[in-house]
């Protein structure tokens, strides 16, 4: 069965198709089962020409990998899938080695079309920070979009899901207001040594990608491997709480909230599979924060500090 994807950005006026293929099949068949959606648009800030968003696709955190490939060394219009839970696609030269998990190819023809979206998402993220919703479809089938919901058995923990849930769906696709604020100097707490604003910014996005892509995704992932349970809840606890307090401190205060009450209530969960679905939506929630403060984030300031010498 030809499986195609149309990738759209209306605010560009422009749009790809990419045909998906049996490399990665789980991965593939999770992506067409979600579709459509919608995402904020992501460019790749330090590996090259690259787009990537978050995906709403819990099983990209997990599903089984059959074939990697080097991301520098694929055809540019590789659609990859990646267990930060990002859909990406390689539009130029790429300088990171990273094993990547291609699912598709775009279209030859549509190959010019990607590369000028990806300058103007690059325009869009680094310097007028106007932010680009990406629409992913089935070629040829009406546009949409959903957040998927996992529940679990606990009434505390389900309650717990579903209002992790429903904030990430409220800030999908607009900033969440306390990293706005955040972004234009608005620190309650005061954090931030001698008033600068800078310095937390960074530290919070330091703080913000792990916690997402390695805590909160990778206790998801030592689930699905069949780690023991107590000792998914000890690694939790251990990976979790720090950061989240840094974070509540710096002024992402939701984050704090939920992280808070998930691990106080872990031993409410009485099996894997229910660990798995509270940390999946933890995920996909602190990687659209990531994602939102990519967006904002002042990378232009960085114009009078540039890499010495050129690659060959």
């Amino acid at each position: 069965m030809t499986r195609r994807v149309e990738i759209g950005w209306p605010t560009l006026g422009t749009a790809v198709i990419a045909e998906l293929d049996e490399r990665n099949a789980a991965l593939a068949q999770s992506l067409w089962d979600a579709l459509p959606y919608q995402s904020l648009q992501g460019h790749a800030l330090v590996a090259g020409h690259h787009l990537y968003h978050v995906a709403p696709i819990h099983a990209l955190l997990h599903a089984p990998v059959t074939y990697k490939v080097d991301r520098r060394e694929a055809p540019d219009g590789t659609l990859f899938a990646s267990r930060l839970q990002h859909l990406g696609i390689k539009y130029g030269r790429l300088t990171e080695p990273m094993p990547a998990v291609p699912i598709g190819q775009v279209l030859p023809e549509h190959l010019d079309t990607l590369n000028e979206s990806g300058e103007a998402i690059w325009e869009a993220l680094y310097r007028t920070k106007k932010p680009v919703i990406a629409e992913v479809r089935r070629a040829g089938e009406p546009g949409g979009h959903r957040l998927p919901r996992l529940t679990v058995a606990d009434p505390e923990i389900d309650a717990l899901i579903g209002d992790v849930h429903a904030e990430t769906e409220r800030i999908w696709l607009r900033p969440p207001e306390d990293l706005a604020a955040l972004h234009e100097g608005c620190i309650p707490s005061g954090a931030g040594s001698f008033e600068t604003v800078l310095t937390t910014l960074v530290f919070v996005n330091g703080e913000t990608r792990p916690l997402g892509y390695a805590c909160f995704a990778g206790l998801v992932r030592a689930a699905y491997e069949d780690m023991p349970l107590e000792s998914l809840r000890h690694m939790a606890r251990v990976l979790a709480a720090t950061p989240a307090e840094f974070l509540g401190y710096c002024g992402l205060t939701k984050v704090h909230e939920f992280t808070t009450r998930a691990l106080a209530g872990l031993d409410r969960i009485s099996s894997r599979d229910d660990f798995a679905a509270l940390m999946a939506h933890l995920a996909l929630y602190v990687n659209c924060v990531g994602g939102w403060n990519l967006q904002l984030f002042p990378w232009h300031l960085g114009d009078d500090l540039r890499r010495k010498g050129t690659l060959e």
